[in-house]
């Protein structure tokens, strides 16, 4: 599998006080494809995707070294626009976390914040991200409702349509369907498939069949450390590494 990279990973290392959660972690992130991070818990699956927009900056006591590359600039650099780089990347955590304000106004906060005043720009942005997570024709009637009022899974889906409100290039989402039932942990997933067309994914899974049913690529972490990483096909049915094996089988978890 050839791939042009839009992430490039060089002996990343991240520790937590004493504790060292990334050990030169060394990964390519394939432009326009789902890239599936898996491994245990507390193996560093969430540190390495949160390294990617620097949300890890927000932790206490934390340090890092090496090179995070996005369109071949280094965001780990002390003068990094950490504005900039959140920008490029939405975030979709486990629990779905809407502002407190309408459902409208949910989507309409990233464009505001960027600059876009005018109500008849803002009301086709918020129309096209609704369509475009599949939730415009169950809120379409009750925009200026509050937010807090929806369903977790609309309010999850919701969240996706205002990270891409600010036209991110790449989506990240920890363990995005671990509070969601199954219809919309289905329906997220069913949303990612067609969203690699136009954004780069890369998602946090500790559940094996997910990570089956969407990566193009999957990157194996232990206990800090990049075990293997390859295109799906490899990495699900040939894997190279005894440790792989062992955790698809379900010997270590």
């Amino acid at each position: 599998m050839s791939f042009k990279s839009h992430i490039a990973v060089k002996d990343l290392n991240v520790s937590y006080g004493k504790a060292q959660a990334l050990k030169n972690v060394n990964v390519e992130i394939p432009d326009k494809k789902i890239t599936v991070i898996i491994g245990p818990s507390g193996c560093g699956k969430t540190t390495l995707l949160k390294s990617f927009n620097r949300l890890i900056d927000l932790a206490d006591d934390v340090s890092f070294s090496g090179e995070i590359l996005v369109d071949g600039v280094n965001i780990l650099e002390p003068n990094a626009e950490l504005t900039a780089i959140r920008k490029k990347m939405g975030l979709l955590s486990q629990r779905p976390t809407p502002l407190p304000m309408s459902i409208y106004d949910n989507i309409a906060y990233g464009p505001r914040i960027h600059g876009t005043k005018k109500k008849k720009e803002l009301d086709k942005i918020v129309e096209f991200h609704l369509k475009e997570v599949g939730l415009w024709e169950e809120v379409e009637t009750r925009l200026d409702e509050p937010a807090s009022k929806l369903s977790v899974g609309q309010q999850q889906r919701l969240c996706l349509a205002r990270g891409l409100a600010v036209e991110p290039e790449i989506i990240l989402g920890d363990e995005p369907t671990s509070a969601l039932d199954p219809i919309s942990s289905k329906r997220i997933e069913e949303k990612f498939l067609v969203l690699k067309d136009k954004y780069t994914i890369v998602i946090v899974t500790h559940i094996l069949r997910q990570a089956r049913r969407l990566a193009d690529y999957v990157i194996f972490l232990y206990f800090g450390e990049v075990i293997e990483q390859g295109p799906a096909a490899q990495i699900f049915e040939n894997p190279t590494q005894e440790l792989t094996r062992e955790y698809m089988k379900g010997i270590i978890s």
